[in-house]
């Protein structure tokens, strides 16, 4: 064959090469699923439920720090957990071998906190997801003065709750 006629396939194939990537790029981008709007997260210091999602990320932050989070982890609970609580959280710790803000070992990959509500306090719905995509469903219980007061699988009011 002649040699102009391999070098013409050859920069043709050079071409193919360069061009199809860039040109699935182009269209990829111009689609609407790769076009996203900008995430906005709202909260404010006087709402309970913003407090405990406020808690809840700061003390998974802290947990998944070096050292397992230490000082910030344990100056966290003492802002945002009632001290009467934290005796009883204490309690279920040695009891558990278990940390009682996330009633596991170990510390979870994301959290979502969906407002339960009630008239006298803020119940709120924390799902724990780890790691293997498995979730943890817990009760958060916050009084009007800003303070947890009960972390379990029930609320303050319901049957069988774990926070005695």
């Amino acid at each position: 064959m002649n040699r102009r006629f391999h070098l013409g396939l050859l920069g043709l194939g050079i071409a193919a090469v360069t061009a199809l990537p860039l040109g699935l790029t182009a269209s990829a981008e111009a689609t609407p699923a790769a076009v996203t709007a900008p995430r906005t997260v709202v909260g404010s210091p006087s709402d309970s439920v913003t407090r405990i999602a406020d808690f809840y990320g700061a003390y998974i932050d802290a947990r998944s720090g070096p050292g397992d989070g230490g000082r910030p982890a344990a100056e966290l609970r003492t802002y945002y957990v009632h001290p009467d609580y934290l005796k009883k959280l204490a309690v279920w710790e040695e009891k558990n071998h278990a940390d009682g803000v996330l009633r596991a070992q170990n510390v979870p990959v994301r959290w979502a906190v969906t407002d339960n509500g009630t008239a006298d306090r803020t119940e709120v719905g924390v799902t724990l997801t780890w790691g293997d995509r498995s979730t943890t469903e817990l009760v958060v219980d916050m009084t009007r003065d800003h303070r947890i007061v009960h972390i379990g699988t029930k609320g303050v009011g319901g049957k069988g709750n774990d926070a005695k």
